[in-house]
């Protein structure tokens, strides 16, 4: 069976993070963002990945040899010359994903992460009998996304309708497809979008069903919803395989932390925090709902809280760092300084306050 990934574009929405590595490779609970999709594509019996991708193959390519050994999973790249949108991609990759088994693939966006339900994703398409499936989620404001409604007993697609300002459902594209080969004959090779031009046709034809996906979701392509998505991670951690989880007098709630990494006395860590590989967190810091990506620093009695720690950056003593900071790779923050919001691009020394939400250089 094979899967594509759609990797796309630039990653704007999470600089200055994608700055130093495609948005795919950017850590997320302790591991790049696409690992954990790959992971759970080889688990259900998938033996190919197709990464479609516009930005940094190479860089992609280099970095997942490791995994495809490890992982015993053969990765290939599509490079589009074109940003191709959400289908355009499908049909470049077509000779990739059509073999003569005739078997359905899975189509992902890089940015979601959930529980993925595969195998019980597989069982419900062969169930129905249709030509597409997609996973939908249930949304406490379906008003700011597109809105899938569907026949609730069948889960058959009726229609799609893009950000309603009457409530139609609370149902949305969760971003995770399975689709027969047949689905590749109705996309040109173009930029076209797979939301708004090719499920619509599959669903007038009424061969396009939903499955409406068990546990969490999140979009994290952006930082708020990279925080919020790792509470929620965790969370599912917690409940399936709390051993990942740290436990001892400095943790409270659900933390994750890297073998590697050395945490100082006096310190209380939690909830809601990722500590990636090699870090150093010094006697008496505080950390709560924010992730401190490999090779980072953090110096005594500092605190951070709701932010994104880049790769090999330094917080210093006595430091607060909350509301949404994102430290680029190689930052440093010298002590006693505080950032309200902060967006800070690679390799910059912090020596005065910032004290309103703004962008570094």
């Amino acid at each position: 069976m094979k899967a594509l990934i759609l990797v796309g574009g630039f990653g704007t929405r999470l600089r200055p993070l994608t700055l130093s590595f495609p948005k795919p490779l950017v850590d997320f609970a302790n591991k790049p963002m696409i690992l954990h999709q790959i992971e759970a594509l080889k688990a259900i019996g998938v033996t190919e990945v197709v990464l479609a991708i516009n930005y940094q193959p190479e860089v992609m390519l280099n970095f997942l040899k490791d995994f495809e050994t490890k992982l015993g999973i053969k990765i290939t790249c599509s490079q589009e010359t074109e940003p191709l949108g959400t289908a355009g991609p499908l049909a470049l990759a077509r000779d990739k994903l059509i073999d003569d088994s005739g078997e359905p693939f899975f189509v992902l966006n890089s940015d979601v992460i959930s529980e993925y339900p595969l195998k019980e994703m597989i069982e419900f398409h062969k169930g129905h009998g249709g030509e597409a499936s997609i996973m939908v989620t249930k949304v406490d404001e379906p008003s700011k996304y597109g809105v899938v409604v569907m026949e609730e007993k069948t889960g058959q697609v009726d229609k799609f309708v893009e950000k309603p300002k009457l409530f139609v459902g609370n149902k949305i594209n969760a971003g995770i497809y399975l689709l027969n080969p047949s689905v590749l004959d109705r996309i040109e090779l173009r930029p076209t979008s797979i939301e708004k031009e090719v499920f619509p046709k599959i669903a007038a034809e009424k061969k396009l069903f939903a499955m409406v996906l068990p546990g969490f979701w999140m979009d994290i392509g952006q930082p708020r919803d990279y925080i919020s998505g790792l509470r929620l991670y965790l969370d599912s951690l917690r409940k399936k395989s709390s051993s990942k989880l740290a436990s001892g007098s400095q943790i409270v709630g659900n933390v994750i932390v890297d073998e590697t990494a050395k945490i100082g006395e006096g310190c209380l860590i939690g909830p809601d925090v990722a500590i990636g590989p090699g870090c150093i967190i010094e006697q008496g810091v505080r950390l709560k709902s924010c992730t401190v990506m490999r090779g980072v620093r953090v110096k005594k009695h500092a605190c951070i809280s709701s932010s994104i720690i880049g790769w090999h950056s330094t917080v210093g003593q006595w430091a607060r760092v909350d509301n949404m900071t994102i430290l680029g790779e190689d930052v440093h923050v010298c002590d006693e300084i505080y950032s309200n919001g902060g967006v800070v691009l690679p390799h910059k020394e912090i020596k005065s306050n910032i004290l309103k939400p703004e962008i570094v250089m």
